[in-house]
């Protein structure tokens, strides 16, 4: 898969890998348009991943001037995680706010940001839901077809453009291995859970396909908490005289009693959403995109009773943009620049008809021929009909002290439009406010990476971030409906660590801890429903083993302290046989029984399994 942002990433000529070559092509760098990887500096020889988000053109986390996440998906990750929520959880400045088993509507923030300040893309495209950010994570593929998530800490409107505020989330699919492979999956579990999955591909040299389903059923852990998600996705690949082209066509249908998602109701709500997309790579320095998604919403107040309030909705967006890179005259330097379009209508029963276009064009310049470190400087200026242009500019640096320690700083603004949702949105419980204004941020942080040898890495981040216009749903007391307001002198001050450790062969140790403190002085006393929901502490501790015979085990506890709320420590585990052609796996969530809230109001399932078995058929690959 070609990788780009359709809101600003000038990635051009990168290709997925095949999962199972993505650690080779992460050691090689990632370069592009035919040019070489300067040498920063002599470093030891560690595990690079390609970063995709945070820069125009892929780099190393080495060169990294960003705090980045990147977490591979592996064959054998969906039998260990279940699904993308679980995987995310890793991250520990990422907070993930759920009401349902399976990952049904998850809302993800960065670093205390809302959920509606978290740019989610797909490749590059943007996922985002104008109608509202609760189904930013309504991805319409299945995991088995993606080959990492890569997560940005911090604003990043100036590749992205709109709603990358406090971070973005890139869920990057991967090109199939050569020659043809069958995957089969199906297991069941607590709570009358059922699941199934299949992919199948082929890949060659001119030519590839990946194609894939999955579903996943449930009875759930209490009344009205039951759901039905599926989805299905094709990707083809192939080379032309135009050049390479990647088309991606992907739907998803999701069916889930809400019960207690927006206030003391038993709900129901059905969405569907259909995507296709684009790339096409003219040549070593040009690249175009273009992509449709329509997603819909059926909402139903009480479940049993429909004709006592309902709402549709509908919503179309339409992505493209054209971008292009070039060398300068000095080693190590390039600029990416581009031009975009973006547009959405939306047509609801209780928002009724709108649509807004946007227009941006964006200049980024790096520079990584320094023998001491890398230099980026980017601009982007956004248009927005019947509103006021949105410059959004960006600065990040990397310098490194000793031979395997690198320090890094960065600046940048995001901004985000109000959804349908926070301006015309209305029921028993909400009011809407037309006049809402945009949200803005400055960004800033500094950092430490300490590459000590090839097995283990420690890293430190301080950021800060200001908040102008932040949008939240605010009452004064319980007797009063929400109502969405602009809330100034929200800030939030943070610390992110990480550790990442292998001892010996086929054992990893994975820790980190962010701690976050926010200003509540902006709230003036009013009651918060979803600003201030932030952990204060989000501490997570991760072990994985792989032996020889196949054998894949996996334990995490991860502890979550949300302000005025206490700590809640959550402990997984899961094990599974890879490497051979049937695969058993169980996954155990919640051994410790914890009784929890994501969102208030909203209890989380206590201890819960599931179980299964994947077939892995793999044909003669050809040279």
């Amino acid at each position: 898969m070609l990788v780009f942002s359709v809101a600003g990433s000038a990635q051009q000529g990168k290709q997925n890998q095949p999962q199972d070559t993505q650690a080779q092509q992460g050691q090689s760098g990632g370069s592009q348009q035919g040019q070489q990887k300067p040498a920063i500096t002599k470093v030891p020889e560690v595990r690079t991943t390609v970063v995709v988000v945070g820069s125009p053109d892929p780099l190393t986390e080495e060169e990294s001037a960003r705090s980045t996440q990147t977490l591979p998906v592996k064959d054998a990750t969906p039998l260990i995680y279940g699904d993308v929520t679980e995987l995310l959880r890793g991250d520990a400045s990422v907070d993930l706010e759920q009401r349902g088993g399976g990952g049904t509507q998850t809302d993800v923030t960065i670093r205390g940001g809302s959920f509606e300040q978290t740019l989610v893309l797909l490749d590059g495209f943007r996922i985002n839901d104008a109608e509202t950010s609760h189904f930013n994570l309504d991805l319409p593929v299945p995991m088995e077809t993606l080959g990492s998530v890569n997560v940005l800490h911090g604003a990043g409107s100036t590749l992205y453009g709109s709603d990358a505020v406090s971070g973005v989330v890139d869920f990057e699919t991967a090109a199939p291995a050569a020659g043809p492979l069958l995957r089969l999956r199906g297991g069941g579990g607590s709570f009358g859970s059922t699941e199934q999955a299949a992919l199948a591909s082929w890949g060659g040299k001119r030519f590839s396909e990946v194609a894939a389903g999955g579903r996943e059923f449930s009875d759930g852990f209490m009344a009205d908490r039951d759901y039905r998600s599926e989805e299905a996705s094709s990707e083809t690949r192939f080379k032309s005289p135009l050049g390479e082209s990647d088309m991606l066509l992907a739907g998803s249908d999701r069916r889930f009693g809400a019960n207690n998602f927006y206030g003391d109701y038993a709900s129901w709500e059905r969405t569907k959403g259909w995507f296709a997309g684009i790339n096409q790579q003219m040549n070593e320095k040009t690249q175009a995109v273009l992509a449709y998604r329509r997603h819909t919403d059926d909402f139903v107040l009480l479940r049993d009773d429909p004709a006592v309030y309902e709402n549709h909705h509908i919503d179309k967006s339409w992505q493209g943009a054209v971008r292009r890179s070039d060398k300068l005259p000095w080693a190590g330097a390039a600029v990416f620049y581009g031009v975009e379009e973006n547009a959405d209508q939306i047509n609801s029963s209780n928002l009724g008809q709108h649509g807004r276009n946007r227009e941006a064009g964006y200049v980024d310049l790096e520079v990584r021929g320094w023998k001491r470190g890398t230099l980026s400087a980017g601009l982007r200026e956004e248009f927005f009909d019947g509103g006021p242009a949105e410059t959004m500019p960006t600065v990040a640096g990397t310098f490194w002290v000793q031979k395997n320690v690198k320090l890094r700083s960065s600046v940048a603004r995001g901004f985000r439009q109000p959804t349908y949702t926070d301006k015309y949105y209305s029921d028993p419980v909400d009011i809407p406010n037309p006049n809402l204004k945009p949200e803005s941020s400055w960004s800033f942080d500094g950092g430490v990476d300490w590459y000590a040898n090839a097995k283990l890495t420690l890293t430190a981040t301080v950021f800060h971030s200001i908040q102008t216009n932040a949008i939240d749903y605010v009452r004064a007391n319980a007797n009063d409906p929400w109502q969405a307001e602009n809330l100034d002198g929200l800030h939030f001050t943070g610390v992110e660590t990480g550790l990442d450790w292998r001892p010996i062969g086929g054992q990893e140790i994975r820790l980190g801890l962010t701690t976050l403190a926010g200003a509540q002085s902006a709230l003036n006393g009013l009651q918060s429903e979803y600003v201030f929901n932030y952990p204060v502490q989000n501490a997570s501790a991760e072990w994985i083993g792989r032996w020889k015979n196949g054998l894949l085990l996996r334990q995490r506890l991860r502890v979550v302290n949300r302000i005025d709320r206490g700590v809640s420590p959550v402990w997984d585990a899961s094990a599974v046989y890879e490497g051979h052609r049937v695969q058993p796996y169980v996954q155990l969530m919640n051994l410790s029984n914890t009784g929890y809230q994501e969102i208030v109001g909203v209890p989380m399932p206590g201890r819960a399994f599931i179980g299964g078995v994947q077939i892995v058929l793999r044909g003669r690959q050809r040279d």
